[in-house]
């Protein structure tokens, strides 16, 4: 009877449904004396599995202390990326002054140059008023 259950427990480890009761149950038979010859071969098995749970590592492990190597890394692209804000934003409202400088001095210079037109007008008005003040004065 105890042998139906053993290979029925085996069956079950296999397909990963045992509970922990179950499994040292299997793993107490595999290391006592009894196995029938036909289970020998899961005897190797459970018997590592007992050892290897046995097994302490005892030597020291030395530690070496963590740099902190990614804070820095943030900190110096956070302070690039200030610099670049700053920076890119004194360029963008250099660039805007001078693109208004030039805008000022077309609209400056398309006014002078009528005004300029204007006065050649004017100079010509001056010269008819002047002429019609002689005629006047001649009659």
């Amino acid at each position: 009877m105890e042998l139906v259950r053993i290979e029925k427990l085996i069956e079950k480890y296999f397909e990963a449904r045992t509970t922990e009761v179950e499994e040292l149950e299997l793993r107490e038979f595999f290391t006592g004396d009894g196995v029938e010859p036909h289970l020998e071969q899961y005897r190797p098995m459970f018997t590592y599995f007992s050892n290897a749970k046995q097994e302490r590592y005892t030597q020291q492990v030395p530690l070496k202390p963590r740099r902190n190597v990614y804070k820095w890394i943030s900190v110096a692209a956070v302070v690039v990326l200030v610099a670049g804000i700053f920076f890119g934003r004194q360029y963008q409202e250099q660039k805007e002054a001078e693109y208004a400088y030039l805008q000022t001095k077309k609209a400056l210079g398309l006014l002078a140059a009528n005004l300029d037109r204007g006065t050649q007008k004017v100079a010509y008005l001056n010269e008819f008023e002047e002429t019609k003040e002689k005629i006047y004065k001649n009659n």
